[in-house]
């Protein structure tokens, strides 16, 4: 019985995945020097995405020991694709968003470049964090997630100024 739920589960995903590559892709932001950004509203969404994450995480591990297996299996598949997507999600918020629009080049020796450095190792640790979210179901890949998204907070802090 419980080989046929694990085949199946590994069906149901393996679907989930195909089905989901022909989903169009969402776009962080235009690909055009607008010049219209939020910073605080993009480090609003990558928090509640990653809080999206672990509560799939966390309901995964309640399903598949709740009475109905077959119920649970269904759900927690759903909640698989969810946390998969999310977790792309915020790979395109950081790389089309973030890394080519708002971290700036500067050059070796030049009084930004730490700063540029900086930007880059943490903006990498949100991408590898996503990454391992979408490999395990471990809930410390979503604290470090949650960390690395905190960890560039500061860069884009909300405006003061009244409205």
């Amino acid at each position: 019985m419980r080989t046929t739920i694990f085949m199946a589960a590994v069906a149901a995903a393996s679907i989930g995945f195909i089905v989901g590559q022909f989903q169009p892709a969402a776009q962080a932001h235009c690909q055009v020097p607008c010049g219209i950004y939020d910073d605080p509203m993009r480090i609003t969404m990558l928090r509640e995405d990653a809080s999206t994450i672990r509560k799939a995480v966390t309901s995964m591990d309640d399903l598949m020991n709740e009475g109905n297996p077959l119920q649970g299996f269904n759900q927690a598949v759903r909640w698989i694709n969810e946390k998969d997507q999310t977790s792309t999600k915020i790979q395109r918020v950081v790389s089309d968003y973030f890394l080519t629009q708002r971290v700036k080049a500067a050059p070796a020796g030049s009084p930004e470049h730490d700063v540029y450095i900086e930007q880059l190792t943490r903006m990498h640790a949100i991408l590898v964090a996503a990454m391992k979210c979408k490999q395990h179901v471990d809930i410390e890949h979503v604290d470090a997630l949650d960390a690395a998204i905190e960890a560039i907070a500061g860069y884009y802090p909300p405006s003061t100024e009244g409205g």
